[in-house]
């Protein structure tokens, strides 16, 4: 049963974060000398946070694969965990607390364990596909929220949106008028657990990757949302955009963005193509 890996998972999210945390500390004394050094503190922190997890994960799970954002994927397996060591780099860079270590086992029925630990915030949210989902021990729900003009929206956008002609923009603009505000926290794992916790009432966001989004999309599941594409019957995981939240926004958001919608969102490959 996966409960009984539940803490140690979790105890690999919480070393990992710790890790980051040393990183951030020591990334605030270089930052005015130079961007470079910056950068390479953040890409070092990054690695080291990814191999927490492999190493943990290999000895926890031997068997299983692994998606990861830096490493890309290694070794084979029916199960496999899909990790994203720091997702919200940016907000990691500044000095903003909006930024998670985001764990996901996946296997032929979809997320069936995951892990969204914020370190900064000391938040950790957990989910077992079937069993609920929690954070810091207390049970989820999504918002009871039913149409978009009392609705919190989420998204966010791909960094080379000056390059791509479906940049998320012009659906931002469909729904700037239609709803209550629209947030942008800077990482998609961090707006699916808020959606899960029913902070945010419906995230939606275009050009994620697999790890991006896998650990998140269990989490707001199990908090009883509803998660998918922006075109019915879709795969989120792997399509590339992706609408989470209470049932009826979900619906109502699909509506206004899916007209002229491709069928599949390339994916963009490299995870600094991401401004999260």
């Amino acid at each position: 049963m996966l409960s009984g890996f539940m803490d140690a998972v979790v105890d690999l999210a919480v070393q990992a974060g710790n890790r980051l945390l040393e990183y951030q500390e020591m990334g605030s004394r270089v930052a005015a000398s130079s961007k470079s050094a910056s950068r390479d503190l953040v890409t070092q922190a990054d690695l080291e946070s990814e191999e927490i997890l492999k190493a943990g994960l290999a000895d926890l799970f031997p068997k299983d694969g692994i998606l990861a954002e830096e490493s890309g994927s290694c070794r084979n397996g029916e199960e496999i965990w899909m990790l994203d060591p720091l997702d919200g780099t940016v907000n990691f860079v500044h000095g903003l607390p909006m930024w998670a270590v985001s764990i996901a086992r996946v296997d032929s029925l979809g997320p069936s364990l995951a892990v969204v630990h914020l370190p900064r915030l000391g938040e950790t949210f957990t989910a077992i596909r079937g069993e609920g989902a929690f954070c810091n021990g207390s049970r989820l729900m999504v918002s009871d929220a039913d149409c978009l003009a009392d609705a919190l929206l989420a998204t966010g956008f791909p960094y080379r949106r000056h390059l791509l002609a479906d940049n998320n923009l012009e659906n931002f603009c469909r729904l700037f008028l239609r709803q209550r505000g629209v947030r942008r926290m800077g990482s998609a794992a961090v707006d699916l657990a808020y959606t899960a916790a029913g902070r945010l009432d419906v995230f939606w966001e275009l050009h994620l990757q697999p790890y991006d989004v896998a650990a998140g999309g269990l989490l707001v599941t199990e908090a009883g949302g509803e998660v998918g594409t922006l075109r019915p019957g879709g795969d989120w995981i792997r399509n590339g955009n992706i609408v989470a939240g209470a049932g009826p926004l979900v619906a109502e958001l699909r509506d206004i963005l899916s007209e002229n919608q491709p069928e599949e969102w390339p994916f963009l490959g490299d995870a600094e193509e991401r401004e999260s």
